[in-house]
């Protein structure tokens, strides 16, 4: 509690200040003219489209069935190591579920995948993409896109349609390339 004294000092202190007539804030309204600088920006943001570099094609494809197989892999691959991912007896190391995306959404998830994959050193993998048994004229649309993505990717080894426990003909194994750190470990591991 403050005495008599204290506060009269206090106005006496105090008896030359003025209030600030304008308020002493900072004016964030944005700018109404155009810089230079924010002017080349849009203008190469219109003359420039943005580049996609995912490179899996959005072409027609071959249209698939429902019990259709997707079986591939690229030459050098060795006959045992299919057989193992044929029979689905590989772990499982990661999961992408394609049911109901779009065929632009699902060309974007796959790329993106398969890039994480490498990235993390994950070298067995299904993708889910449905059987399209409901589709009324029975194609089994992602399904097809699929297998003509797969190999599009240089990641990609190979990939075989999975066992029945695992989703059978609506999903796919695939195999995936070494990432360049796990070369590497393997090198030193092995002395080559």
């Amino acid at each position: 509690m403050t005495t008599k004294e204290e506060r009269l000092s206090f106005l006496e202190e105090m008896k030359d200040v003025r209030r600030i007539k304008r308020p002493n804030k900072a004016d964030v309204a944005p700018p109404r003219d155009l810089t230079p600088g924010h002017l080349e920006r849009q203008r190469a943001a219109v003359a420039t489209p943005a580049r996609d570099s995912n490179p899996l094609t959005s072409d027609a494809v071959e249209p698939l069935g429902a019990q259709d197989l997707l079986s591939w892999m690229r030459p050098g691959v060795q006959h045992g190591v299919f057989r193992k991912l044929r029979l689905g007896q590989y772990a499982i190391e990661a999961r992408l579920d394609l049911h109901r995306m779009t065929v632009e959404e699902a060309r974007r998830e796959v790329f993106g995948f398969v890039r994480d994959c490498v990235r993390y050193g994950l070298r067995s993998v299904i993708i889910l993409h449905g059987k399209g048994e409901r589709n009324p004229d029975g194609i089994a649309q992602l399904k097809s896109y699929l297998a003509k993505w797969l190999p599009e990717l240089e990641d990609v080894l190979a990939f075989h349609s999975a066992q029945k426990h695992h989703g059978g003909t609506g999903a796919v194994y695939v195999m995936i390339r070494k990432g360049d750190r796990d070369k590497q470990r393997n090198r030193e591991m092995h002395g080559g």
